[in-house]
């Protein structure tokens, strides 16, 4: 007889196996991300009814395979939380996507983190009651996310000199997205001229690896410069692998303007209480600006064109959010 064991989870996605089972991708509280394989799933309607549906919080009971390396069996759940009004509203629907999504780019099998179950199920239970707008939602958990998972960039003072964003005169501050931290202007100005001594003309004649050289050289330079950065402190291959984002005619990478009052409210957000943090009033800059931040840090960071960001970025139009799916 086949071990079996159960955990709290929450379905992140699932495929197609075969003509009759499906392929579930949990986040567990007890042991992190986890696949398993629903037997005949798709020919028996009433065995998983509406336990395979998304962002479903349910307790799931599994046996472990016969064969090494093969997938858990489910072999029955027990839904918590179905999160109903998620999936009934476009607009939940692409937050809650989104969410899941950077939970199943990042997390890694096997590997639990009950701090970061706790988050998401949070979100989405306040997403499901709609009390807190869920741009406000959507802003908290990224926020957080980011400081349980170890890499919130400092938002409380230029990355390069360390000067306090109170002593930084103009209002509203770069924040490099590439290098995952905020440089003020007399800094940008210093390290577009330094970078200026090391210009590159590529032409359409040169060969892929001189190409690839001068990249890998231009990344090297990028890194010294930003000796105290968050990308500093990454290997060669993963500064390589950041390399699309940066434009050689735009040294600094992508940049977005933040106000010291939105950096202020995001640090603030990042470590008190969540239930004060989710009450926090925004002004509608504010959330464009956390927004904006954060949708381009955390996929930059992860190394991963999120698809369910593309469809929020759509869905962000005021005809369009009270379509019921």
């Amino acid at each position: 007889m086949m071990q079996s064991f159960s955990t709290d989870a929450i379905l992140l996605r699932r495929i197609e196996y075969g003509d009759y089972d499906l392929i579930v991708s949990y986040f567990t509280r007890s042991m992190g991300k986890l696949s398993v394989i629903a037997k005949n799933a798709k020919k028996s309607v009433r065995r998983f009814a509406g336990a395979l549906d998304p962002f479903v919080s349910m307790n799931i009971e599994c046996s472990w395979p016969k064969r090494k390396g093969g997938l858990p069996v489910l072999n029955c759940v027990d839904i918590q939380n179905p999160f109903a009004r998620i999936r009934t509203n476009t607009a939940k629907t692409g937050y809650a996507s989104y969410w899941l999504e950077i939970i199943s780019s990042w997390m890694e099998e096997k590997k639990p983190d009950e701090a970061l179950y706790e988050l998401v199920f949070h979100v989405l239970e306040s997403l499901n009651a709609g009390i807190i707008p869920m741009e406000v939602l959507s802003v908290l958990f990224q926020i957080r996310f980011m400081g349980i998972s170890g890499f919130t960039p400092n938002l409380m003072g230029c990355g390069q000199c360390g000067l306090p964003i109170d002593d930084i005169r103009q209002n509203r501050i770069t924040f490099d997205v590439v290098a995952g931290r905020l440089v003020c202007d007399r800094c940008s100005a210093n390290i577009l001229g330094n970078l200026e001594k090391r210009t590159y003309s590529f032409n359409e004649n040169e060969e892929v690896s001189d190409l690839n050289e001068k990249v890998s050289d231009y990344s090297t330079v990028y890194s010294k410069l930003y000796s105290t950065s968050y990308l500093a402190t990454s290997s060669t291959a993963s500064l390589k692998s950041h390399s699309p984002a940066l434009n050689l005619k735009n040294p600094l990478g992508r940049k977005i303007a933040v106000s010291k009052g939105t950096l202020k409210q995001l640090s603030w957000m990042s470590s008190t209480d969540i239930k004060l943090a989710e009450r926090l009033k925004f002004s509608r800059t504010a959330v464009k600006e956390g927004e904006n931040l954060l949708e381009g840090f955390i996929p930059c960071h992860i190394g991963r064109n999120m698809k369910s960001l593309k469809f929020l970025h759509r869905i962000r139009n005021p005809e369009i959010l009270s379509l019921k799916l």
